[in-house]
């Protein structure tokens, strides 16, 4: 054995647990084979992006930042979230669309132990986006979520996110540049290098031309909101937005305010895919409207279907979907859970074709509504964590759109206080529930739910916040994908013969 085989195994075992989601395979062997050879480890370095919160002198900001325990993590390390830069110092809209606003400030929390929640707050319109690291002990399963209250003008009501991890590629569809819409794509840089991103917009008869959205650069360290109507001078009610990156990283997120309906974040659709799922729908949404978008060549046509409490049904007179590749469709499924909780699940009639989707919510009647998105959602995985619950505002939706499956919940130790505690559940094939989730003993302040499957097959879960604002049911939702706090690493002994081969 040389010392170049030695390092070549070095370098591949410490960029998996480096990264977080890199899994090596021994060449020529099937992904079960690979998997029985190999051990999960946990990360032990990893990054978080929180947008810049509201351009509001009347929002009140929550960061909660939280890492679980987990076996066999390093016994030292840290996480801190910093400030990112801003390029402008007043609070105006540019002619370019981008977003100024606050100017860097020192991050508002200070991440605690694993196992123990932090939080902290920031008012106005000054919070920054944070960029965010964390090594050792504290990356595995890291999250932290961005809560924000705004008591009035557009986008009033609940907004809530969890920040990301950087990546190249992002799809977001239920954006909209729609007279009484304010969209804007929040892009963050955590590198020590400028990154150059293309945002693409497709509505409902396809690509929208665009002069100005093509090489967007993102200084390091910094963060940049792109208003979307200025991208575009076609006006959109449904609009898919993708974002990707030609050099660098980013992490990505939008902000869509509605003057009527509030407003909140919308996260990133799952990757393209055949069949997904869009969990959580709450039982007395008013409104649910559901936009697709197919980007290959081919068209897709979706079976809809709705996981409730009782099992799988068919939404009268939706119940399929006809996808046009490079189009943005939308349906409106009314009040579609009728009073129960529900999950969106889309399937193929036939070939399967990746497609992206996501839900706006509705809650509430004439002018007392509040709105929130629910995108297609990777499956729970080994596990997720949220993070800012609280004991009587948090509800947990969990769905098995196949087999059954039992999972663990575990609520976390108070932000201020309180003991952890866990319950176990079993999710019937098919369904939908609303577990009633652990509480902390003796809680002061919030906590943070981590969700593990014990058995059965795969689950989707998601978390809705909500309080009433004057009479307004304000809430915001936020889907629980895997955490990826664990690596694949092959079997030394096999990843060394497949290196001496080469």
């Amino acid at each position: 054995m040389n010392r170049t085989t030695l390092s070549l195994i070095a370098a591949a075992t410490a960029l998996a647990a480096v990264t977080g989601f890199a899994t090596l395979k021994p060449a020529g062997t099937s992904g079960d084979s690979a998997s029985a050879t190999a051990a999960r480890l946990p990360v032990e370095r990893t990054s978080l992006l929180c947008p810049q919160p509201s351009s509001s002198d009347i929002a009140d900001t929550t960061y909660t930042s939280f890492t679980p325990v987990v076996e066999g993590a390093s016994g030292s390390g840290k996480a801190q979230l910093q400030a990112a830069a801003e390029e402008s110092s007043d609070s105006s809209d540019s002619s370019d669309g981008k977003k100024s606003g606050a100017k860097a400030a020192k991050p508002v929390v200070q991440p605690k132990e694993p196992g123990k929640p932090a939080a902290g707050d920031t008012s106005g319109a000054d919070a920054p986006a944070l960029v965010g690291l964390a090594s050792g002990k504290f990356a595995p399963g890291w999250t932290v979520q961005e809560t924000t209250e705004v008591a009035a003008g557009a986008g009033r009501g609940l907004l809530g996110t969890n920040c990301t991890a950087p990546d190249t590629e992002f799809w977001f569809p239920g954006a909209s540049t729609a007279a009484q819409r304010t969209d804007y794509v929040h892009l963050t840089n955590p590198d020590d290098a400028a990154a150059v991103v293309d945002i693409d917009l497709y509505g409902k008869d396809g690509t929208l031309k665009s002069t100005v959205a093509d090489g967007i650069t993102v200084q390091a360290h910094a963060s940049e909101p792109i208003l979307l109507n200025t991208l575009t001078g076609d006006p959109q009610a449904d609009l898919t937005v993708h974002v990707k990156v030609r050099s660098g990283r980013v992490g990505a997120a939008v902000q869509a305010l509605d003057a009527k309906t509030g407003g909140d974040w919308l996260a990133s659709s799952a990757d393209p895919a055949g069949s997904l799922v869009m969990p959580g729908i709450p039982k007395d949404a008013t409104s649910v409207r559901l936009v697709a978008f197919a980007p290959g060549d081919t068209d897709a046509d979706l079976k809809v279907r709705l996981a409730s409490p009782s099992g799988t049904i068919t939404p009268a007179g939706n119940e399929t979907l006809h996808v046009k590749a490079g189009m943005t469709s939308a349906v409106d499924l009314g009040d579609v859970t009728r009073g129960e909780a529900g999950s969106l699940v889309l399937t193929p009639t036939g070939s399967s074709v990746p497609v992206v989707a996501a839900l706006l919510v509705v809650r509430g009647k004439g002018a007392d509504q509040e709105t929130a998105f629910i995108p297609a959602t990777a499956p729970v995985g080994a596990r997720a964590t949220v993070a800012d619950n609280t004991a009587k505002g948090s509800t947990l939706a969990v769905t098995a759109p196949g087999e059954g499956a039992r999972i663990k919940v575990t609520a976390s130790a108070g932000s201020r206080g309180g003991t952890a505690v866990s319950k176990t559940f079993t999710i019937k094939g098919g369904t939908t529930q609303n577990v009633e989730a652990p509480v902390p003993s003796g809680l002061k302040g919030t906590y943070a739910l981590t969700v593990e499957p014990v058995s059965g097959g795969p689950v989707y879960a998601s978390r809705m916040l909500s309080a009433t604002q004057e009479g307004v049911p304000a809430f915001t939702i936020q889907g629980l994908p895997d955490d990826r706090g664990t690596v694949s690493v092959p079997d030394t002994e096999q990843d060394l013969s497949v290196l001496l081969k080469q």
